[in-house]
């Protein structure tokens, strides 16, 4: 069956009157043409307006696009609320390159509008497009993909500012060790304008938990794969109520339903529709299969079929005109309209679409063909060209970032969340200071005071060198929470909650108290159940060199985990380093031995250990000494020419120094860790731009 360029025509009765559809005057889409006056907004004959100033006339096809939900839009002052932003998009193309480096198409010319105030679905089978659409959108796009076309807002060119909009991804990052009420707060603090007060803030808080059905899980914990927490729809309502607690301009969801039961979608969506409304903001969601309830709460519906538009336009012409009946493709009755319309473009299973005379001689194929072209001859496909042209026309104001808290508020607020994460973590905190006990008592009783003879100068330099290489080795036993961290950092830092500066400080800052803590109790075991020197200020120099030890392989390991985010690579990456620091730290192979090619030069001076071992050799050695039972030799060594000879230690400068080197390069792997961070985030965006540059002179030739 053909399409028609008349498809969308229809009289104009007024639809019957239904919270969902209320009466509208003068009726709806019609073949005819009005003029509407304009002074200072653009009206697109429903009740949102266009935040662009200069009085100019119009011709439209005069219809109600958005088809409201709760009737918020009608109550709406627009003298008084934020206009919002329209986000438009052209002829947009999107190709992703394949292991032979040939061009795969994944989105292919595709056009639409998003408006203030109301939710467009982006719905289509899976694999047809809809997460890669709205990461273009969104400006998320993989370096490896390509795009063509313009995607505008407010009808100009411009990149998303941080914090004017939110992304809530299909997978649920959270902390798992925060209660619902806990998540959202710290969330809240980080987001909002620091003029707000932190009663505003927590009122904010807990009005959004309460708009997300979680005020009765508020004191739960979120839970993950070790701790049993909150169900997965309630998670999903978490990080969606996180992510529109500023109320971002623009707000795109992917997959908001998942592991949401039919109820729960239904108010989740219908909550989300409503917040929308009132706040202007602008939502798009990729939707996988909608119930027929919040199928019908959509604005606005893109259908895509592979890539391509099958239909776009209200949710009311979807059902109402019935676009796929028209086509030759009813809706049986009775029957989830958003199904019938995915089972019908879904050519995975390529088989016959319903039994019946005409259309069970059709495959999957042809049916989107069909379906394909005639949308794109159709009134609702002009009627989006037109209004692109005219957003385009009359211009408008840039998207600027929302004010939100200073650099000293992230930081304070993202140290008391990562300490409270630590200190909850049973397997980061609590088994890792008690594994740190256990080991110290194991020294402590295998080199149970050793006393002062001979045989005891290799008992010190194997006790020190355990000390500094394998006690600070069980630091990788953090790497899992790190990874977590860092994917927390990554979505929280795409959707503008706060820069890299603080987190890098904040982590820093929350991780002193505990390897502090780890170093003095279990640090005190080992020391004086070996015998070591007794003055205090000997076991405080002890002290700070392991505790530098510790600060520099959390550090290492940050800087692995934003370079290796793989649970299991990034371990033994991280392994594999200190194994190699550890071999050419002095003391399984003599500094004089060697080999200078690489291993002396520079690997001797690049690892830590290299400072650990002298400054412990020194602070223990020095001032003591021991009888040297050897023959022909004199009755007795003191501790200089024991690190000189046996342990050849550098003696031209005090062991402050070596503990100084260590508390820089302590500094330098922070530093490292920001700069990768930044580098990362810099060198993807350069290397997407010049990519897609370089792609659009190749196709232009």
């Amino acid at each position: 069956m053909g399409s028609t360029g008349n498809l969308l025509r229809w009289t104009p009765n007024p639809i019957p009157t239904s919270p969902r559809h209320p009466p509208v005057a003068g009726g709806e889409l019609s073949g005819k043409t009005s003029t509407i006056e304009l002074s200072g907004k653009y009206s697109l004959g429903d009740n949102s307006t266009f935040p662009f100033s200069g009085p100019s006339q119009i011709t439209l096809f005069q219809r109600r696009w958005g088809g409201p939900g709760s009737g918020d839009e009608a109550q709406l002052n627009p003298q008084e609320k934020s206009p919002g932003v329209f986000l438009t998009w052209e002829e947009l193309l999107v190709s992703a390159s394949d292991r032979n480096g040939d061009r795969i198409p994944i989105l292919s010319g595709l056009s639409g509008i998003a408006k203030p105030g109301e939710v467009l679905a982006i719905m289509g089978p899976s694999g047809c497009g809809k997460s890669t659409l709205l990461d273009a959108l969104a400006g998320r796009l993989a370096p490896n993909f390509t795009q063509t076309g313009d995607v505008l807002l407010n009808g100009l060119k411009q990149a998303l500012a941080y914090g004017s909009s939110a992304y809530v991804t299909q997978e649920d990052v959270l902390m798992t060790t925060l209660t619902v009420r806990e998540a959202v707060y710290y969330a809240a603090e980080l987001q909002l304008p620091a003029a707000m007060g932190r009663v505003a803030k927590r009122e904010r808080a807990e009005e959004m938990m309460r708009e997300m059905g979680l005020a009765r899980v508020a004191g739960v914990r979120i839970g993950g794969r070790v701790t049993k927490g909150i169900s997965g729809g309630q998670r999903r309502r978490v990080s969606i109520c996180m992510e529109m607690i500023r109320s971002p301009k623009l707000l795109f969801l992917d997959e908001p339903t998942s592991g949401l039961d039919s109820a729960a979608a239904f108010h989740v969506m219908s909550r989300i529709g409503r917040i929308a409304a009132v706040e202007r903001m602008t939502v798009a969601a990729a939707v996988h299969q909608p119930g027929a309830e919040v199928f019908d709460l959509f604005h606005s519906v893109c259908l895509l079929a592979y890539g391509r538009t099958v239909f776009f336009g209200s949710s009311a012409t979807a059902v109402e005109v019935d676009f796929f009946s028209s086509n030759g493709f009813p809706c049986p009755a009775l029957r989830n309209p958003s199904d019938h319309y995915l089972k019908t473009i879904n050519k995975d299973f390529d088989r016959d679409i319903e039994e019946g005379d005409e259309a069970n001689q059709r495959t999957t194929a042809e049916s989107i063909e069909i379906l394909v072209n005639s949308f794109g001859s159709s009134m609702s496909q002009q009627e989006v060209i037109l209004q692109i042209s005219k957003i385009r026309e009359m211009g408008g104001g840039m998207v600027i970032k929302r004010n939100q808290a200073g650099f000293l508020q992230q930081t304070l607020v993202l140290t008391r969340r990562s300490f409270v994460n630590m200190y909850r973590d049973l397997g980061y905190y609590w088994l890792r200071f008690a594994i740190y006990i256990a080991l110290c008592l194991c020294v402590g009783t295998i080199y149970h005071n050793l006393g002062l003879s001979f045989g005891s100068i290799q008992a010190r330099g194997s006790m020190l060198s355990f000390t500094a290489a394998f006690l600070t080795f069980m630091a990788i036993g953090g790497f899992p929470s790190f990874v977590e961290d860092m994917k927390i950092f990554k979505r929280e830092r795409l959707n503008g909650h706060y820069g890299v500066a603080a987190f890098t400080t904040s982590n820093a800052i929350s991780a002193t108290p505990y390897l502090a803590l780890i170093s003095v109790v279990p640090g005190a075991i080992a020391y004086y159940l070996v015998g070591l020197q007794q003055s205090f200020d000997h076991f405080l120099f002890f002290v700070l060199v392991l505790f530098s030890c510790m600060m520099l392989v959390e550090g290492l390991m940050m800087i692995v985990a934003s370079l290796v985010p793989d649970f299991l690579m990034g371990i033994i990456t991280g392994a594999g380093i200190q194994g190699v620091m550890m071999l050419n730290g002095g003391f399984f192979r003599l500094p004089d031995d060697l080999p200078k090619p690489v291993w002396r030069y520079p690997m001797y001076y690049i690892a830590f250990h290299k400072y650990a071992n002298q400054g412990f050799y020194k602070n223990e050695f020095e001032g003591l000494t021991f009888p040297d039972g050897r023959p022909g030799a004199p009755p007795a060594i003191d501790g200089g020419e024991i690190l000189r000879r046996i342990w050849q230690v550098e003696m031209g400068y005090s062991k402050w120094v070596d503990l100084g080197i260590l508390l820089g390069m302590v500094f330098l792997y922070r530093v490292l860790f920001l700069l990768i961070v930044k580098f990362s985030e810099v060198a993807g965006l350069k290397f997407k731009r010049t990519f897609m540059a370089r792609y659009r002179r190749i196709s232009a030739n």
